[in-house]
């Protein structure tokens, strides 16, 4: 159980990481041809087109994931119905796409604005929920190979495109946009033929009108739980934009992203290889194993945060050749800490997902997405764009450990998870990374093999438990 746990995590994790790792050693090289404006201007767009992503697949996910367990003589026709409809309700999407890139492109990119919104937009018009149907049909039937792979080759194609497009031809921003579009276009294209193909699912056009709505009265109130991932991860650069925070500031904050970014990465493939263990071991009343899944994973998490934390100074300087976006390793810390809120988060809202209890995950993550949008707007307005590092972190938490306290959860719950002292945890190594990153590098070494004892005895144990 364990071994594939990590396995598929790595699987999962690491096939797109070897990739995210090439893009980290290709920073050197691209840095020097980009600017702070060039990581806002890109920051921004980014945000913009993340604010209403979810509404590419309307929730619908859940129904993919719920028939596949619950209804597996039936779930490839219940599929090919949801194909069809969201192939055609991508159209409108993506018109509501372009027109808020259109208001909402910084001026720095104006003379952009109709290649970025193309570009943003022809992945969506073109092959619409391909990828996503792919995806889930071998995450549910555990054959990450099959996603691992297009991650590491479409991952590698759009390393190659940025030094190509960024450091070659001296694009700038425009460079990621051009990568993004051309590698996520392949990477649908590598779904669409076993999945229309090999494997039968060719969307149904004249799809039963009754199934999709009774589908989507499950769905919808799953979209502000989804939603929420915007307002957490992305939100706080519109946010910026909104308070006219000049663009190099964004641009700084998007670098104290670089190392974040690959936790958050990490957590979602944790997230895919975790699922379907979890669902099985509901299904077949193993609670014990559940939890020992949660608490390996969590305690791998809080070690790996940690220490990529007292040695984010040391990363930054290597990996960005821009001083001025290398100093805000600071930030780094506060938004890598953050997300290894994860494995806590799936113990508690895997399990309501998996009753169906969709509408009461509003009162986790969504209410975190606003909390995080609100204090942004209130905090950055006064103190300035540093405090959205410490808004996320507040929210992510929140949205982490939440689900615990909740009416719905304790009556469908049989064993103690012991939330707050995960979450104690959690508070007191990310105040001791702040002070700890400081220090002279023989100390950090130390402090890293001691770490690395401590964690590897405590999931052994939890293993034996």
């Amino acid at each position: 159980m364990f071994k594939k746990l990590f396995s598929h995590t790595a699987i999962y994790g690491l096939a797109p990481q070897v990739s995210k790792i090439a893009g980290i050693f290709a920073l050197p090289i691209i840095t020097k041809h980009l600017s702070e404006i060039d990581f806002g201007v890109y920051g921004v767009i980014t945000a913009i087109a993340g604010s209403i992503a979810v509404l590419a697949n309307l929730g619908l996910n859940v129904i993919l994931s719920n028939s596949f367990f619950k209804s597996p003589g039936q779930y490839k026709w219940a599929w090919r119905q949801i194909y069809g409809f969201l192939i055609l309700w991508n159209f409108p999407f993506s018109v509501l796409l372009g027109l808020l890139l259109y208001f909402f492109i910084p001026p720095e990119a104006s003379k952009d604005s109709l290649g970025i919104i193309i570009l943003n937009v022809l992945p969506i018009v073109f092959f619409g929920p391909t990828s996503i149907i792919g995806t889930m049909y071998y995450q549910l039937r555990q054959k990450p190979f099959q996603v691992a792979i297009r991650s590491a080759i479409f991952g590698f194609i759009s390393v190659g495109l940025n030094v190509l497009f960024i450091a070659g031809f001296k694009m700038g921003y425009m460079g990621w946009f051009w990568s993004i579009c051309i590698s996520t276009m392949l990477n649908q294209l590598s779904y669409w033929w076993p999945l229309n193909r090999k494997l039968g699912f060719s969307p149904i056009f004249n799809f039963k009108l009754r199934y999709i709505k009774n589908s989507l009265k499950i769905s919808l109130p799953t979209v502000p739980h989804y939603y929420s991932a915007y307002l957490l991860d992305t939100s706080d650069r519109a946010v910026m934009k909104v308070l006219d925070v000049n663009t190099g500031d964004i641009g700084k904050y998007n670098a104290a992203y670089t190392v974040a970014n690959l936790i958050q990465k990490l957590g979602i493939a944790a997230g895919q290889a975790l699922g379907p263990m979890l669902n099985q071991a509901y299904k077949n009343k193993n609670e014990k194993s559940a939890r020992s899944l949660i608490f390996v994973l969590q305690a791998f998490f809080l070690a790996l945060t940690f220490l990529l934390s007292i040695w984010l100074k040391e990363i930054f300087y290597f990996l960005i050749k821009n001083k001025e976006l290398s100093r805000v390793y600071p930030l780094g810390i506060v938004i890598v800490m953050a997300y290894n809120y994860r494995p806590m988060y799936f113990g508690a809202n895997y399990r309501l997902m998996y009753n169906e209890k969709t509408k009461v995950l509003l009162k986790v993550t969504f209410i975190a997405g606003i909390v995080n949008v609100i204090l942004n707007f209130i905090l950055i307005g006064f103190f300035g764009y540093k405090m959205a590092a410490f808004t996320t972190f507040i929210a992510l938490l929140y949205m982490g450990y939440a689900g615990y306290f909740l009416k719905e959860y304790k009556e469908t719950k049989v064993l103690n998870y012991y939330p707050l002292l995960w979450l104690s945890l959690t508070i007191i190594l990310t105040f001791a990374a702040y002070f700890l990153v400081e220090l002279a590098l023989i100390s950090k070494v130390l402090i890293s093999f001691s770490m690395l004892l401590v964690i590897l005895f405590v999931i052994r144990k939890i293993r034996l438990s």
